[in-house]
């Protein structure tokens, strides 16, 4: 259990699939489906798909967004997108993994592959 966190910097992330259904979960304790304790530990190329986002003011100054993300291995999850300023995010953008800016917290960042792609619409 201690070599997923050091993996983690590394690039991808580190996912559970279930053992008996097959199903992909996120930093998940048991299956959300059959609620199985037996899940290996996969590596994700970290690559994913926005199909939520959203602009966020609260407990800053400044804005932030936050988007729902889906990556091909089935699951999808909540993450602040960096690289772009928050408004150019948008439901379908490409996103990939960013190694963690302080590990110890446990934030996960992602950032769009082609922040350039949408510059027109400022």
């Amino acid at each position: 259990m201690g070599a997923v966190p050091a993996a983690q910097g590394e690039a991808g992330l580190i996912y559970q699939l279930c053992r008996w259904c097959g199903t992909a979960s996120f930093r998940r304790l048991l299956c959300p489906v059959c609620a199985s304790s037996d899940l290996d530990s996969v590596r994700s190329d970290g690559l994913g798909v926005v199909v939520r986002t959203s602009v966020v003011h609260r407990y800053t100054e400044a804005a932030r967004n936050e988007s729902l993300v889906r990556l091909p291995e089935g699951f999808v999850f909540r993450r602040r997108v960096v690289g772009a300023a928050p408004h150019l995010v948008h439901v379908g953008a490409r996103v990939r993994h960013v190694a963690e800016a302080a590990p110890e917290a446990g934030e996960i960042v992602l950032e769009l592959c082609d922040p350039g792609a949408y510059t027109e619409w400022q």
